[in-house]
């Protein structure tokens, strides 16, 4: 049984047909042959984008040489709105100088000593999820929202603020493409950007929620009150070049993407991990059995959910919440004999690369016993990058390795999920990769 997939378009399409299709869904935009290319090119009268899937031209552009490949600001035309200046969208200095304040707050002790309140949060969401039909990826969202506020601010999402912000970001997440028109034409500053407007006054709303909840920590730090989370943590880290913190703003734009990344992220690997769940229900059965250890929260019992992280790990390969990744070449090169020119977008695809016909055995099937496998290994090393990698990994890799099997365990040792009929769900990519219609399934308890 394959799980599903979007149908790649026919081969070749003109350039305002494509565009029209890359605004519906990213992913369906694709043509087939990419699931096997080592590396393609597409030609627009404006610029040249190169997907590149070659695990030796990814190590290049990600690790080797990752400072010759920045972010593309064509990523940050869609996103600005809500992101602002944030991690995920800077280059060079200033994304160094934030990496040096925030990676401190994500080092392994920091897991520990944040898996209590992720504890608190999977236990209300299983308490949360009830029985019948439900539709999955909402409550995923909400549970990992839940994680987020309890593990940055130390509130829960009943919070008025955390379930404000969480109502908006749903409304915000499905109408905004991770890229838009203005990622391929080149906009003088003073032309509008193509942002629906109800999706920047969503963003703007988003904005000024966590403004408060940021400058309420600021003043409950500089007044000695402050608990010690994941925001405290960040906001009194200093920069060991030059001693500074972050200021209120720069702060702002930080949690908007942990927000994102955190959150977004999460819910849609959860989602779809569940769904794997229904569809391959003797797997669903032995995750039951091995949560059968957990009990009081206690972070050492982490190390015995081997199970539950080795299908959350394949959910993570064949459903990557960021499809897709883009760089930009800041002077010319060679790639595969073609010439890439200076500015030339460079295009990342861990949906393409997890799903590759020359790499993984079985790419297109659910095997979360690959992991121990020669092939496996050796894809994992090389052509395995849910959170991207090199010196750009997200920062929160280990935290979403803790987070998804904790969830995914505690849930099943309390409910069984099983398929709806007539409601398979259709992957596209809004910010991640989400069900087109959501995803039913059937929950019953155990």
């Amino acid at each position: 049984m394959i799980p599903p997939k979007p149908k790649p378009r026919a081969d070749r399409v003109s350039l305002w047909r494509y565009l029209r299709l890359f605004r519906a869904d990213i992913l369906s935009a694709q043509p087939a042959r990419l699931y096997r290319a080592w590396m393609a090119e597409f030609k627009t009268p404006f610029f040249r984008s190169f997907m590149v899937n070659q695990p030796s031209l990814i190590d290049t552009v990600l690790k080797d040489r990752p400072d010759d490949f920045p972010k593309s600001d064509r990523v940050g035309e869609g996103l600005r709105p809500l992101l602002g200046n944030s991690v995920f969208l800077t280059n060079g200095e200033t994304w160094k100088r934030q990496r040096r304040i925030i990676d401190p707050a994500f080092e392994g002790g920091r897991l520990r000593d944040t898996f209590p309140a992720m504890w608190d949060a999977a236990e209300a969401a299983c308490d949360r999820i009830g029985t019948g039909e439900v539709e999955v990826e909402e409550q995923m969202s909400h549970a990992a929202a839940d994680v987020i506020f309890r593990t940055l601010f130390s509130i829960p999402i009943e919070h008025e603020v955390a379930s404000a912000v969480f109502s908006q970001f749903r409304e915000y997440q499905r109408t905004q493409p991770i890229l838009n028109l203005a990622a391929f034409l080149p906009l003088p500053r003073f032309v509008p950007r193509g942002h629906r407007r109800k999706t920047k006054a969503t963003a703007k709303s988003i904005r000024g929620l966590i403004t408060r909840l940021t400058a309420e920590r600021m003043a409950a730090i500089d007044a000695g009150t402050a608990p010690d989370d994941l925001a405290t943590k960040i906001m009194t880290t200093t920069d060991p070049q030059t001693g500074e913190t972050f200021s209120t703003a720069e702060m702002v734009d930080q949690v908007a993407i942990f927000f994102l990344a955190g959150h977004e992220t999460s819910a849609s690997a959860l989602a779809w991990t569940l769904y794997l769940m229904a569809l391959f229900p003797e797997w669903q059965e032995r995750v039951a059995a091995e949560a059968q250890v957990l009990g009081a929260c206690d972070f050492r019992v982490m190390s015995k959910l081997r199970l539950s992280r080795d299908v959350f790990r394949e959910a993570l390969r064949l459903y990557p919440p960021v499809p897709m990744m883009v760089r930009e070449a800041i002077c010319p090169e060679r790639f595969r004999d073609r010439n890439v020119p200076k500015g030339a977008q460079i295009v990342l695809s861990p949906w393409h690369l997890h799903r590759h016909e020359r790499l993984w055995d079985n790419p297109d099937g659910f095997d979360p016993g690959r992991w121990h496998t020669e092939n496996g290994k050796r894809c994992q090393r090389e052509a395995y990058m849910p959170f991207s990698a090199g010196p750009r990994v997200c920062t929160g890799a280990g935290f979403a390795m803790v987070e998804g099997p904790l969830l995914l365990s505690m849930l099943l040792k309390r409910v069984r999920v099983e398929l709806v009929d007539g409601k398979e769900p259709v992957p596209v990519a809004f910010l991640t990769v989400r069900a087109k219609d959501g995803i039913h399934l059937r929950v019953s308890p155990r």
